[in-house]
């Protein structure tokens, strides 16, 4: 485990120095990303979201985002001296903390598949077979860590779109990265096919979401607006879930309208 000085970027390199012992994590992503259970629900689980209810992405590349920043914002968080309490509650290793983010990261919407509404329910049991089959793979999971693991994943899961509070720091940090894939790519599908609602609209207005060591918190959050639309992406959804997240006295954010021919929005941070 090396200290790194700089965001890792949006894509999670296995070589690169990590502020965490990333020997676990190493040895479980490749097997996640290749599984061919996982890979079909994570296309099966845009057709309720997108074909059929016209929402912005909720496929493979909103995963891909999402478990890439969720690992760069666990980094950053780690960097930051950050406590983290999910794994070490369960009597698990740190090496652990980053499989259970990228596990959760991972299967947190496969419960779209069931239905958009009320999906991270039912991505609870959907998630539960799939580590059920997928961890006992690995020498260093046995029984009892097989069970830690899968309560701490499916806590991550289950907190990352409803009502119920994160009670551990990697939950938080899903609920967080879920909120950070705000950029127009995010949505393509529905815009393509006439979507004109307020989530359309403001993921059109988000250019780019970096993430860096912060000046007195240890993650910066910039976002880069064309247009005052980005402000609901910010200031509605982001904000709703940073502030449940457990994690708003370490990261901060500053969202700016770079193209504010309009004069309403120039500048948010929280």
């Amino acid at each position: 485990m090396a200290e790194s000085t700089e965001s890792v970027g949006h894509e999670y390199d296995p070589d690169a120095d990590h502020n965490f012992p990333d020997e676990r994590l190493n040895a479980v992503l490749p097997q996640i990303l290749d599984d061919p259970e996982i890979t079909t629900y994570l296309q099966a689980q845009n057709v309720n979201a997108v074909t059929r209810k016209g929402y912005n992405d909720h496929g493979p590349k909103h995963i891909e985002i999402v478990r890439n920043r969720a690992l760069n914002l666990y980094d950053l968080l780690k960097g930051g001296d950050v406590a983290f309490n999910g794994a070490a509650d369960q009597g698990l290793a740190e090496a652990d903390e980053p499989v259970i983010v990228a596990l959760a990261a991972t299967l947190h919407d496969i419960g779209h598949v069931v239905h958009r509404d009320e999906h991270a329910y039912y991505s609870i049991p959907l998630a539960s077979d799939v580590l059920d089959r997928i961890l006992p793979q690995f020498e260093f999971y046995d029984t009892p860590e097989v069970v830690r693991m899968k309560a701490e994943v499916l806590h991550a899961i289950l907190c990352h779109h409803t009502e119920e509070d994160p009670l551990t720091t990697e939950a938080g940090v899903i609920r967080v990265a879920d909120a950070l894939d705000m950029e127009r790519g995010r949505s393509r599908i529905p815009y393509e096919k006439g979507g004109r609602g307020i989530n359309t609209l403001s993921s059109q207005a988000i250019e780019s979401v970096s993430l860096r060591p912060g000046d007195g918190k240890a993650v910066l959050v910039e976002i880069e607006m064309v247009n005052a639309a980005g402000v609901y992406q910010v200031d509605n959804l982001l904000k709703a879930k940073l502030r449940d997240s457990g994690l708003a006295s370490h990261i901060r954010i500053v969202a700016v309208n770079t193209k504010a021919d309009d004069q309403l929005v120039e500048r948010i941070e929280l």
